[in-house]
C-alpha cells in the first residue's frame, strides 16, 4: 500500500509556485484533496491520486497564467536563450520532453512558444536552476520528496 504524501499548506503552495489563497480556493472547490491535522494545520496531498496537485493542468497555474499573454508569439531557442539567461541545450531538452511546444519551422530556426519559455524559465531560476529536476511529464512543477 502507498500513502499519499502530504504537505503543509504553506510549503505544498510553494512547492506548486502558486499564492496560499489560490491554493486553499482549488481545496475548497474539492479539485485538491487536503486534510486538517489535530492542531488545526492544513496538510495537501501531493500524491498521483485521482484528487491530488498533479491534476492541475500546468495552464492552470498562476505561474503559467501570468504568461499566457505570450502564447502564441514565436521565439527561437537561441533567442529565448539569451531573454531568459537559459542554456540552448536546457531549452532543447524542454522542446524534446514537451514542456515547451514547437510553434513552427523559418527554415531550419525552431520557433517556439514564448509562454511557455517564460513558464519553464521561472520555475528553472525559482528552484536554482541546474542540476534539479523541475517538471512532471505533465510540465507542472515537480515537487522534491525532501519538501
Amino acid at each position: 500500500m502507498s500513502l499519499p504524501r502530504l504537505l503543509p499548506l504553506s510549503k505544498a503552495a510553494q512547492a506548486l509556485g502558486i499564492p496560499e489563497e489560490d491554493l486553499r480556493t482549488q481545496i475548497e472547490a474539492g479539485k485538491i484533496l487536503a486534510g486538517v491535522l489535530p492542531d488545526g494545520e492544513i496538510v495537501v496531498s501531493m500524491s498521483n491520486g485521482s484528487n491530488s496537485t498533479r491534476h492541475i493542468p500546468k495552464e492552470e497555474l498562476p505561474a503559467y497564467k501570468k504568461h499566457a499573454h505570450l502564447q502564441e508569439v514565436e521565439i527561437g531557442i537561441g533567442e529565448a536563450a539569451r531573454e531568459y539567461n537559459l542554456n540552448q541545450p536546457t531549452i532543447s531538452k524542454w522542446v524534446k520532453a514537451g514542456y515547451i511546444r514547437v510553434i513552427g519551422h523559418e527554415g531550419q530556426k525552431v520557433l517556439i512558444d514564448k509562454a511557455d519559455v517564460a513558464y519553464c524559465a521561472e520555475i528553472y531560476h525559482g528552484r536554482g536552476g541546474r542540476g534539479k529536476w523541475l517538471f512532471n511529464t505533465d510540465g507542472t512543477p515537480y515537487i522534491p520528496k525532501s519538501d
